[in-house]
This record gives C-alpha cells, sequence and structure tokens, in this order.
C-alpha cells in the first residue's frame, strides 16, 4: 500500500486485529497513513519501543526496541542509554512508511521516548500521568486536570492535554531540553506534591497501592529513562480500539468521552477540527520552578520516592518494601 512516496507490503492484510470490532490489519495500516502527519509530529524524530501483537489485541504481545533484522533503510534508529548503564539501538520513525512498516510487524501500540534522537538523554517534554485508582475514573480524572493546569502555570509551564486511550489523562508540558530525565521525574514529583496539597482527599502521590485510596494518582515513575505512555494518535490494545488522542481544555470542560475516540473515529475527527497539538512544541518552558520546588520539599523533610524494581538502587531512596510488609523497628 502506498504510504507517503513509498509502497509498503502487507502480508495477512485480512488478519482480524480487534475481534470484537473486526478490525483488520489493513484497516490499521490505512489509520496510520490517515494520521500519519500529527502522529510524526508527536512521536516521530525520538527512540520509540513498539507494542507487538503477532495474532490479535486478545494474544500475546511483546516489545520490541531495537529495529530488527531486514528493517528498511527508512526505519531509522538511534544509540540509548539505559538506567543499568547497557546501550542500544531503539527504533525511530520519521515517515508514513516507517509507521505502515511497524503495523506490517504487528505494531499496535507505540510507546515513545520523552526526548528526541538528537539528544536522548534530555526531555523535551514533561509528562504527568493522571491515574484512576480503583473506585475513581475518566470523570475523577477530569475534574483534577484543571487544577494540575492552575499548578502547572504557577510554575510558568502551559500544559497541553491527551485521552490516555483508557480510563487516564495525560497531561504533557513542552519543555527546554536542558535537564535529564532524573530532574524531569524531579520536576513530576513537586508539581505532583503541590497537586496534593491544593486537593488532598482527590490525589496522592503514594507509589504503594495500599496507600493510595480512592484518588487519582500521579505516577511519577513514567517520567523516568525508558518509561513511556501510550504516544499521542497511538492505538490500545483494548476491545474497543481505543486511540490515546490529543483534545482540547474545552472538551476537557465539556465532559468528553475518551471512548468515542477510536481507530474508526479519529481520522474524521483530524479531518474536521485539525490536531489540537499542533502548536505543542511551538513555545518550551523550562523546569526551573518545579526544580526549586523540589528543592523546597527536600528541605521540609520530604525525600526522594521510590523508583520501579528493575532500577538501581538510587540515591536518598526509601526502602523498596511494601509498608504493610516493612519491619516494626
Amino acid at each position: 500500500m502506498r504510504a507517503g512516496d513509498r509502497d509498503v507490503s502487507l502480508s495477512s492484510p485480512n488478519r482480524v486485529i480487534w475481534p470484537a470490532l473486526g478490525i483488520t490489519k489493513r484497516e490499521l495500516a490505512e489509520y496510520a497513513i490517515a494520521v500519519a502527519e500529527p502522529f510524526l509530529r508527536a512521536n516521530g524524530h525520538r527512540p520509540v519501543s513498539l507494542e507487538r501483537f503477532p495474532d490479535s489485541v486478545d494474544g500475546e504481545a511483546f516489545f520490541s526496541k531495537n529495529p530488527p533484522r531486514g528493517a528498511p533503510d527508512y526505519v531509522h534508529e538511534v544509540m540509548c542509554t539505559y538506567n543499568s548503564g547497557r546501550r542500544h539501538p531503539q527504533v525511530v520513525l520519521d515517515e508514513a512508511a516507517a509507521i505502515v512498516w511497524a503495523v506490517q510487524m504487528n505494531t499496535v501500540v507505540f510507546h515513545p521516548w520523552a526526548s528526541l534522537a538528537k539528544n536522548t538523554d534530555n526531555p523535551v517534554e514533561l509528562r504527568i500521568d493522571l491515574d484512576p485508582q480503583p473506585g475513581t475514573d475518566f470523570a475523577d480524572a477530569a475534574a483534577i486536570a484543571p487544577v494540575l493546569r492552575d499548578v502547572l502555570r504557577d510554575a510558568e509551564l502551559e500544559p497541553w492535554i491527551k485521552t490516555s486511550g483508557n480510563r487516564g489523562i495525560h497531561v504533557f508540558c513542552p519543555i527546554e531540553p536542558t535537564h535529564e530525565f532524573l530532574d524531569a521525574r524531579h520536576a513530576v514529583i513537586a508539581a505532583g506534591r503541590e497537586l496534593e496539597r491544593r486537593l488532598p482527599d482527590r490525589v496522592t502521590t503514594a507509589w504503594w497501592k495500599e496507600e493510595r485510596g480512592q484518588r487519582i494518582f500521579i505516577d511519577f515513575n513514567q517520567a523516568n529513562r525508558d518509561r513511556t505512555m501510550a504516544g499521542a494518535y497511538s492505538p490500545r490494545a483494548l476491545p474497543t480500539a481505543t486511540v490515546a488522542t490529543p483534545i482540547t481544555w474545552d472538551e476537557l470542560a465539556a465532559g468528553v468521552d475518551p471512548s468515542a475516540f477510536t481507530v474508526r473515529t479519529v481520522p474524521a475527527r483530524l479531518a474536521a477540527i485539525g490536531d489540537p497539538w499542533r502548536d505543542l512544541q511551538q513555545k518550551p518552558g523550562r523546569i526551573d520552578t518545579l526544580l526549586d520546588w523540589w528543592q523546597r520539599d527536600l528541605d521540609a523533610g520530604l525525600g526522594e520516592l521510590p523508583f520501579p524494581p528493575e532500577f538501581p538502587k538510587m540515591p536518598g531512596e526509601p526502602p523498596r518494601v511494601q509498608p504493610s510488609r516493612a519491619k516494626k523497628p
């Protein structure tokens, strides 16, 4: 099939990817072509991990990071350093044909890094994941997102939003690539703690699930190096074929339904209203104020928070043990 200026072969085009809806591999490839321009604006020219489903979204999946053997020359790569210190190349998608190639390789979900291929160590986005916990849902995340916007504007940043494709909301702030991932993580923690102070009964930064309650969790660890979320316009591997979709703040206030954004509906939405994130990277901010808040909280006795289990032990990190299982003094 034609993607940009190239022809890309598609094997098993009639294989059903979403059994509940009958969406085929060909339809997914057609979707990729339809959204290629805004997709690449949001996810291109950066490392990306591919979540691949050899059968359907109801079957098993695996993550693919480095380009497989035989990848065409228009599928690029960049060397990345991981938290363990090891290095290996990651896929970089720079044109429509590369997205269709990824679909040919059975990719459903695209997980881009927050940094660009030209400087993989310093993110160009501050990403905050509003993650509903049991007993909460998208409406609860939508209710606190405007307060988070106020927090971020107080820190001289301009937030943009998208649905996660599931129950959550992703808040992105374009930033100058002047700091590494650990600084970005600390900036997210600082913003999360400030939001938690303003809405203590509705927001939490507690890493352990047993401490979160029925509140929206600020998933600060999504800001770490090599920790990603579904990119803008990426499909999700859910039975409803929803898409992680950029929206406006006015749409959120009007009560937007995230289940309405699917592989079958998003192309028409783009044709009708355009890309809400078209200008996202035009005026990047800085995280200096958030880092000042981070230091302020450190001075007040609020320390580092836990890292994911696959990370090496980090300076100042508290014990990685569930509070209910910790030994009592």
